[in-house]
């Protein structure tokens, strides 16, 4: 259930906003709505914030060290020296990318000393550098004085001797040319100075990683500081207005609103009354950001691990569909992965580490127990569908295909399945008995979802819109059994028990969409019910097509279980014939562990995607959910 809130405005003095803050956040019940602080204390903690986290980016992932606990300031200090490593780490790969860079650049000239350049040039001897091509180089006066360096492909390096005594020979070097830009220190002090670099960023790595045991000591930091930083944020945003008329006196008052469960009311009332401030106690509209607080028993929290990873939060004014979401995801999981011996695996690897927090005494994780379920539920699915790591059921011993349940068993896979109105002419394959299965569980889902609806609106003439909602679903559900499943058995002229089933599936879409029509819109008035749905006329038409592909959608639960069980099998295929070797043992048990490892990884994902789909689209959007909602987080001096 979704907790019951109240919306609360205080009014202080302007004076004694913190004052109050910390009354407030020692109670811990308030759930404070400011909008924006300011001021230089605030951007501080903000900074101060940021760089623990960026000494916190810096360790990264290190060897496991043992923890040392130190004081948030501490912390800060450490934080502090981290980024100064981290800002001369970055000045040294700056300085490196450079010499890198330039040194490729002087690899085909070989080694360069511009000293010894330097020093000739001091004794009236200029040497320059070109590149040019073999033709061009033919060319050159034989008054000009080369040495030619070297020869890569069709390019020839040389050097350019000139002498004060000379004349100038830039004229008999009349050719085609690429002058090289001489380096301002040697290429041999260039690669001693890239060593020094490398030898320097090592070490400020390891002067980095040498904090990896502080690390939980600076997370438990950014948390005290994230609370002052609130705190301030509070202080600071909250809207205040100055009540005197002299300019001499500063008589001011403050105030902000916020939201507290119901149950909690009395304790801020009396808390209220101690220290004078004034109350205002009004009900929550929908015009308010709410914030949601879901309060369920253990078994139906055990969602709460799934939908906290999602981040998806009802509004407050929404369903909670908890119960539903954990019940209906628990069979979509099963479905998809179909596979009695991967529930096992499941099961198997849940035990072990509920086992070993029991081991260390410690709480076992509700994210443990939900995955045991699941492991459970495709146990369950597997032993009814008979289906077992892949294997052909003829190999299956005799007592575990009889737990399975005939009409969806792999056991009888090929077998035709007459329902009792066919006399026989006509029946339906284990695939189809599957689609069945898929299709009711959509109607199923779908129409929990529209009675929650009628629930919701019961006491007014708009449930008859809901009421229309489940009729046009039970119509629907048969028009895809015929167009979907099989038009021979789910027939328009099917007639049973005297009662002419297609007739009457018709018959439900028309009279459903009628009154879905008229009062599913209602707020007061028919007649303005009647003209909203006129006004929007092509989504509400829209509507019934997308109550056929809402239910059509499910079929992705047999189709994706039927991929995977596809995958088992044919790595079953591959494996098999190995393992009558001894020689290729090894490469068939690798196959077999790396194809259903593979097969297992893949069914979670279609979980992810599928599963949950059916859960925050299909079923949320016949509930007119759009989990808009965010959670309720009281202001209080706990560190979670």
């Amino acid at each position: 259930m979704i907790v019951p809130m109240s919306k609360v405005s205080l009014i202080i003095l302007g004076d004694k906003k913190r004052e109050t803050l910390k009354v407030l956040q020692k109670l811990g019940l308030l759930h404070v709505e400011i909008f924006e602080g300011c001021g230089e204390n605030l951007v501080k903690l903000q900074e101060q914030v940021a760089l623990l986290e960026g000494a916190i980016f810096s360790i990264g992932k290190s060897k496991k060290v043992e923890q040392v606990n130190i004081s948030a300031e501490e912390a800060l200090s450490i934080a502090k020296n981290i980024k100064s490593f981290e800002e001369e780490k970055a000045r040294c790969q700056a300085e490196k990318v450079v010499l890198v860079s330039e040194l490729e650049r002087l690899s085909q000239w070989g080694e360069i000393d511009t000293n010894n350049i330097n020093e000739l040039r001091e004794k009236g001897v200029e040497v320059s550098f070109y590149e040019t091509s073999k033709k061009e180089f033919d060319l050159i006066s034989n008054s000009a004085t080369t040495v030619r360096l070297n020869t890569a492909k069709s390019m020839v390096r040389f050097a350019l001797i000139k002498s004060n005594s000379q004349q100038t020979q830039d004229d008999a070097l009349s050719i085609s040319v690429n002058s090289l830009v001489l380096p301002h220190v040697s290429t041999a002090e260039m690669r001693e100075k890239l060593l020094l670099l490398n030898k320097r960023i090592n070490e400020l790595n390891e002067n980095i990683e040498s904090n990896a045991c502080y690390v939980n000591s600076i997370k438990q930091a950014i948390k005290q500081i994230e609370k002052e930083v609130e705190f301030e944020t509070y202080a600071t945003g909250m809207t205040e207005e100055n009540l005197s008329s002299d300019k001499e006196q500063n008589v001011s008052i403050a105030y902000f609103k916020g939201y507290i469960e119901n149950e909690n009311l009395d304790k801020l009332k009396r808390v209220a009354t101690e220290n004078s401030w004034g109350l205002f106690i009004e009900e929550p509209t929908k015009e308010d950001n709410v914030p949601t607080k879901l309060k369920n028993n253990k078994f139906v929290s055990l969602i709460y691990p799934l939908t906290d990873f999602l981040g998806t939060v009802p509004g407050y004014f929404e369903h909670d569909i908890s119960g539903w979401f954990l019940t209906f995801i628990l069979i979509f999981f099963g479905i998809i992965f179909g596979d009695g011996g991967y529930g096992l695996l499941i099961c198997a690897v849940t035990a072990i580490l509920i086992l070993r927090s029991f081991s260390k005494k410690q709480k076992v994780s509700p994210m443990f127990l939900l995955i045991g379920l699941f492991g459970l539920s495709t146990v369950v699915w597997g032993t009814i569908t008979c289906t077992w790591f892949g294997l052909s059921p003829e190999v299956l011993p005799s007592w575990l295909k009889s737990l399975s349940i005939p009409f969806i068993s792999n056991v009888y896979g090929d077998k035709i399945w007459h329902p009792f109105w066919t006399n026989g002419e006509v029946g339906l394959t284990t695939a189809q008995n599957l689609q069945i299965v898929c299709f009711s569980l959509a109607l199923i889902q779908l129409t929990v979802a529209h009675i929650k609806g009628g629930i919701k609106n019961k006491g007014s003439i708009k449930i008859l819109g809901d009421v229309g909602a489940i009729l046009q679903l039970l119509g629907i559900y048969y028009l895809v059994l015929s167009l979907v499943v099989n038009s021979q058995v789910f027939s328009f002229g099917l007639v049973i028990g005297g009662i002419p089933i297609g007739t009457v599936a018709i018959a439900l879409i028309g009279i459903g969409f009628v009154l879905s029509f008229v009062f599913s819109n209602y707020e007061g008035s028919i007649l303005k019910s009647i003209s909203s749905s006129c006004k929007n006329i092509v989504s509400v038409i829209l509507g019934v097509v997308n109550v056929f592909s809402d239910i059509v959608s499910y079929i992705r639960l047999w189709a994706v279980g039927l991929a995977g069980a596809a995958i088992s099998a044919t790595v079953n295929a591959l494996a098999g014939p190995l393992l009558g070797n001894f020689m290729f043992m090894l490469v068939a048990i690798f196959l077999l562990v790396f194809g259903h490892g593979l097969n297992m990884i893949l069914n979670v994902l279609s979980v992810i995607v599928h599963g949950i789909r059916l859960n925050t689209l299909e079923f949320s959007s016949h509930l007119d959910m759009s989990w808009s909602g965010h959670k309720f987080k009281p202001f209080k001096e706990k560190i979670d």
